[in-house]
């Protein structure tokens, strides 16, 4: 409020100072216009007649002029001085100004306004399909799994259990990425069971005939679907996700490939007729102990029931609202084991050394319990013979009662 009278005062005093020099310049352009002479022949004509009285007039016009000049004088000093007081009166001001603006905090520095990467026309132009399928033998645990991915990625497409053995001409790839491009589809995920529904592998990659590979395939375990968990998490069907990595996938080749892949597969295409505008939920890879563990969570934001609460969130987090993550589900790990130039097959790009398979484990779990038949079998021989060569030395006075 001090700041804003005192500038109130300065503009008061800037509009009389320029009032002041209007009115001196309209007497000064007065004063020129009365000196100027007026040219004509009637004035020579004049003077020629009259020239005693023209000079007359001559000396009272040049002392009018002088007093008027006087006169003129004593307002432009008394203006001047006015003008320095109030050059005065401004420096004070400014100098009490810019103290003032000294003790006051500088102003935060403007934020540039976020561009974004690219203008959308609402088209769908980012034409993915995803061919979803499993084989046949698979158990009720995987198939819910199959159901839940296909829930999580609107843009799939579904056929029946494919039913192909090696024998069969080209194998099982074959038959896949002939039903991806009777369906039109780029990517696949193809699920398949072994030893009765043991062991489950997940091929993921292209099928495009343009470029048809790479793929991968993966080891999958610690499956747990959204009915089995029972989470409290929720989003809505089609939403698309926000497709979050750890920062290993920015480091290791093998899984900067495996990272191009996942977004072509769960990303959601802008503008897909199934999907809907909204981001609710995020899906989380994370690399740890050599494994992709992949976590799918709602995206929560509270709103404070009072003002008190509003106050404490927004000077802990610099919003209102308080955002958290609630995991929906499904939840699985993927081991990869080997990853191929082409569409289930071709040149091999990538080895994982340090994969066990399951039927080696289980073999190697039986050979213990074996282990454990001979350790007892050869405990039970030791201790006959121990009980062998165990002597009771004879009492001499064992045949006194007899």
């Amino acid at each position: 409020p001090a700041t804003m009278a005192k500038r109130k005062v300065k503009n008061n005093k800037r509009k009389k100072e320029e009032e002041e020099k209007k009115d001196v310049v309209a007497v000064e352009e007065t004063t020129k216009n009365k000196k100027k002479p007026k040219k004509g022949g009637k004035q020579k004509k004049e003077e020629e007649d009259l020239p005693a009285i023209a000079y007359a007039d001559d000396s009272d016009s040049s002392v009018s002029s002088e007093e008027e000049e006087e006169a003129e004088a004593k307002p432009t000093k008394a203006v001047e001085e006015k003008q320095e007081e109030s050059d005065d009166d401004e420096e004070d001001e400014d100098e009490e100004l810019s103290d003032e603006e000294d003790e006051t905090p500088p102003p935060p520095p403007p934020q540039p306004p976020i561009k974004p990467t690219f203008k959308s026309d609402g088209r769908y132009h980012n034409k993915q399909r995803c061919l979803i399928i499993c084989s046949r033998g698979v158990t009720a645990r995987y198939r819910h799994l199959l159901e839940d991915l296909r829930t999580l990625i609107p843009h799939h497409k579904k056929d029946s259990k494919l039913d192909a053995n090696k024998s069969s001409v080209g194998g099982v790839g074959k038959a896949v990425n002939d039903i991806a491009e009777v369906k039109g589809c780029n990517t696949v995920m193809f699920l398949e069971c072994r030893k009765r529904g043991q062991d489950a592998y997940l091929w993921m990659g292209f099928t495009s005939p343009e470029s048809a590979g790479p793929s991968v395939r993966f080891h999958v375990s610690n499956v747990h679907t959204m009915d089995e968990l029972r989470l409290t998490g929720n989003c809505m069907k089609g939403s698309r996700p926000v497709l979050s990595f750890d920062s290993n996938f920015d480091k290791v080749e093998h899984l900067k490939l495996l990272k191009n892949l996942f977004v072509d597969v769960f990303g959601t295409p802008r503008g897909h007729p199934k999907s809907k505008p909204f981001v609710d939920r995020v899906m989380a890879f994370y690399w740890a102990d050599g494994k992709i563990w992949v976590r799918n969570y709602q995206i929560i934001q509270q709103v404070p029931t009072n003002a008190k609460e509003a106050h404490a969130e927004k000077k802990a987090t610099g919003s209102d609202l308080a955002t958290s993550l609630c995991e929906i589900g499904p939840r699985f790990v993927l081991d990869p084991i080997r990853i191929f130039r082409g569409s289930f097959g071709g040149q091999t790009l990538y080895v994982n050394s340090n994969f066990v398979p399951p039927t080696a484990q289980r073999a190697l779990v039986n050979r213990n319990k074996g282990r454990d038949y001979e350790e007892r079998k050869e405990a039970q021989e030791m201790k006959k013979k121990r009980d062998r060569e165990i002597v009771v030395p004879e009492d001499p006075l064992g045949d006194v009662f007899k």
